[in-house]
């Protein structure tokens, strides 16, 4: 499985098509009043302030080549401020191995820039988000039944990354570990790390390159079809 597309709910749709397509220069391929589609490698991410309640947010990643993370660190910090935790604008994940930074968007959502290095495609030419990002790596999935949910992501073939049974109260890893993509299936009210914000559900769109559609619905409703 890899991500192809993913929707997601703003209140802010200016400043956020100010921020990633002015920005930091994502490609846009689509846009009305409410609505803008960036380039994210070979995925694709939508915002849409159409029929948004509240002040949604989120938390996904994007894979970044393995040999770049230095380079895409000075580049992001010099465009927007990078997340801490325990006086650290880093995470060192050995278990993956990976490397990841983090940031806020304007909406308020937890971006990551992840660099695993047991995927080999590596970059010659200067990082850039044009050509530097990859794909999207992860996309939270917060739900108020993990095991249900989990078992329906199953039902489609997206497995836990390990083969490890379901935990409602931990985060879930759904998907491909040779690709480094995920669906981050969690409860609500987890703490994303390097932020403040507690997972929460919110309306989204999944779409993945073997045509699955996983969405959560205005009313905080699992479709998997």
């Amino acid at each position: 499985m890899e991500i192809k597309s993913v929707t997601l709910y703003t209140e802010s749709i200016k400043e956020m098509r100010k921020f990633y397509v002015d920005c930091f220069g994502f490609p846009l391929i689509k846009e009305s009043e409410n609505s803008f589609r960036i380039v994210v490698g070979s995925s694709e991410l939508e915002f849409t302030s159409e029929h948004v309640n509240g002040k949604p947010y989120y938390h996904f990643a994007f894979n970044i080549p393995s040999n770049k993370f230095d380079e895409a660190k000075s580049w992001v910090r010099e465009r927007v401020s990078l997340n801490v935790e325990d006086s650290e604008d880093e995470a060192d994940f050995s278990h993956f191995p990976a490397h990841a930074l983090y940031f806020n968007d304007p909406a308020g959502n937890i971006v990551e820039f992840i660099s695993r290095y047991s995927i080999s495609e590596e970059m010659v030419e200067p990082f850039s988000a044009a050509k530097g990002v990859l794909n999207i790596s992860e996309i939270g999935l917060t739900v108020d039944n993990v095991i249900d949910a989990g078992e329906k992501l199953i039902d489609i073939g997206i497995q836990e990354r390990d083969n490890q049974p379901l935990n409602s109260t931990s985060l879930n890893f759904m998907g491909d570990n040779s690709k480094g993509i995920f669906i981050l299936l969690t409860q609500p009210e987890r703490r994303w790390i390097f932020s403040d914000k507690l997972s929460a559900i919110y309306p989204l769109e999944i779409i993945t390159t073997n045509n699955d559609r996983i969405a959560i619905s205005s009313n905080n409703l699992l479709e998997v079809n």
